[in-house]
């Protein structure tokens, strides 16, 4: 750090550097509260949304046991868009899961069994879940990244900013205070000699 100047507008700089750090960290400190309190949001929605999916997934092995016809249901359909919006976490722009739109192909219902249109929904379904976790997972990479970088900045107000700034403050008002004592004694001193001169002078006029 630069060597500071130990006069009394240094001191006022750093007086205003500190209120200015103090003031700010805290803001610091509820955003990363914040933060922490979204990434277990998120964190708890995947692990919600990967339940549901592991349970149906069991429900739907249970129920094409039953049948013995063997269906690609992917071919029936194709993906053609995943709605997201813009949010907002503790300032931070994050993806939100708006829903998913497909492209249905025709096919001939005379060749496919009658449970066709549910395995289609079924599948649906799935992708959905899938595409809503992969940006829930997207929104936690963001936010996580957010904390790292909040942690950084607190780091650097609380352990560096904030401690530099009261030891420079104390330096300069260490000095401030020899000298204007120094500025005392020299004026003592020269008020001693100056009344010592007037009694040798009142002394010489006998």
């Amino acid at each position: 750090m630069a060597k500071i100047k130990l006069t009394k507008n240094e001191l006022k700089r750093q007086r205003d550097a500190l209120k200015r750090y103090t003031r700010y960290l805290p803001t610091l400190e509820l955003k990363k509260r914040q933060l922490l309190t979204e990434i277990r949001r998120i964190q708890d929605e995947i692990t919600k949304l990967k339940n549901q999916y592991e349970s149906m997934k069991k429900d739907v092995e249970k129920w094409i046991a039953v049948f013995s016809e063997k269906v690609d249901v992917s071919v029936l359909f194709s993906l053609k868009e995943i709605e997201t919006e813009v949010g907002n976490i503790a300032g931070t722009d994050i993806p939100l899961f708006e829903g998913i739109t497909f492209e249905d192909v025709e096919y001939d219902l005379m060749k496919y069994p009658l449970w066709v249109d549910v395995g289609i929904e079924t599948a649906k379904t799935f992708i959905a879940m899938n595409a809503e976790i992969d940006i829930l997972k997207k929104q936690e990479e963001i936010v996580q990244e957010e904390l790292r970088t909040t942690v950084q900045r607190i780091n650097l107000f609380d352990k560096i900013l904030i401690p530099q700034t009261q030891e420079n403050i104390r330096k300069i008002r260490i000095f401030l205070g020899d000298q204007q004592t120094a500025s005392v004694v020299r004026g003592k001193i020269a008020k001693s000699k100056l009344e010592k001169k007037k009694m040798e002078d009142v002394v010489k006029s006998f």
